[in-house]
């Protein structure tokens, strides 16, 4: 059995512009010694890793910092050095096309094997334990690939394993600084797996008869998103493949939505965001529902930043003003009709109980309609 570290869009060098100076910092840091636990894991002999593939997007930039690329050099020496061939493969944030790309300033030390060549090729040959190992890919580079060429992938017709490894988006295209990829295309070449990178979530895909994969981004990079949290092992075992997802010691991004409709004051709504509270934690809370106030979203995430390593508040509730209802029933609308029928059994209520269920019922529904829905 073969096993292999699938790794994309490690960002090294990203330093997140939505933290203060302070944190900032301490999150880049932490970001950046991704690689190296990707090669502690590698180098552990319980994992017994044979290869490593960086699909794109080692760094943040073409140009990172000297320090950030030697430290990279360093981690790559160390697997090489313990026999583990390693792959890297240039992206769309590190592309090559520059004159100053980091893979062009430093291709004759770059340890293992480094994709230099703008169309789909055959780039290494490799004897894994007995098994012969083919690795094709290509690195984007500007005037030099051509992306409307790209429906032919090679393969050579030996016994062995054949990898491809690319950085770009299946079956979609995106524009501007991406690789489009066409699962037809890839599928005639018959790959026994297709390395990915470029998106950020995890994600298996069929091509023809291959398992093609996007491994995702271990650590979250923006509010956006949350990081996959593990890394992506393939085994490759007498013409099978399964993949393992060993969890990775991340600092930890968490998404809740809460519900605001029941709530009845602004203290209310931070005490409820305030059951989340964990220092270390980056958060975000997406508030939905018929609020009976109006939020002043900014106010209470200054008043809960403490409470947490970075809060995001995100309101995405519907907010309508009661003395607009009277004015709604007289419409001869949908809407209208609506809102005439709940005021009249709100009327006829039995108990504060009822009265208040249709209430937050009218409120809900006309949010519906706020919405266009």
């Amino acid at each position: 059995m073969l096993r292999m570290l699938h790794l994309a869009d490690l960002h090294l060098g990203y330093k997140p512009s939505y933290l203060d100076e302070s944190r900032a910092a301490i999150r880049q840091k932490e970001r950046d010694q991704l690689l190296e636990k990707a090669a502690n894991f590698a180098l552990d002999p319980a994992q017994k890793i044979d290869l490593v593939f960086i699909v794109g997007d080692l760094f943040e930039t073409h140009r990172p910092a000297e320090k950030l690329v030697r430290a990279a050099i360093e981690q790559l020496q160390r697997l090489e050095g313990a026999g583990i061939c390693c792959v890297t493969v240039p992206g769309n944030h590190d592309e090559r096309s520059y004159f100053d790309s980091v893979y062009r300033v430093n291709k004759e030390k770059w340890p293992g094997i480094l994709v230099q060549n703008p169309m789909p090729a055959l780039v290494a040959r490799r004897d894994i334990k007995g098994l012969p190992v083919w690795i094709y890919s290509l690195a984007y580079t500007g005037g030099l690939t051509k992306v409307s060429s790209l429906g032919d992938f090679p393969r050579e017709q030996e016994e062995g394993l054949h990898i491809g490894a690319f950085h770009g988006t299946l079956d979609w295209d995106p524009g501007e600084r991406s690789l489009p990829l066409k699962s037809t295309a890839l599928a005639k070449a018959n790959y026994s797996y297709i390395a990915l990178g470029h998106l950020h979530s995890f994600q298996e895909h069929k091509v023809g008869k291959t398992l093609a994969v996007y491994p995702g981004a271990v650590e979250s990079k923006s509010t956006g998103e949350q990081g996959v949290g593990h890394f992506t092992v393939v085994n490759f075992q007498q013409g099978k493949i399964s993949l393992e997802k060993p969890a990775v010691a991340v600092r930890e991004h968490a998404r809740v939505e809460l519900d605001i409709s029941t709530l009845y004051s602004v203290e209310d709504v931070i005490a409820a965001c305030r059951r989340e509270r964990d220092p270390e934690k980056i958060m975000e809370i997406r508030f939905k529902g018929t609020p009976r106030f109006a939020i002043d979203v900014e106010k209470v995430q200054d008043e809960l930043q403490a409470d947490f390593f970075h809060l995001q508040l995100v309101d995405e509730s519907s907010f309508i003003d009661w003395s607009q209802i009277e004015k709604y029933s007289g419409e001869h609308t949908i809407r209208g009709a609506f809102t005439k029928r709940i005021l009249s059994r709100m009327q006829e209520a039995q108990g504060e109980r009822e009265k208040e269920v249709l209430k937050l019922a009218l409120l809900k529904g006309l949010a519906v309609f706020q919405r266009g829905e």
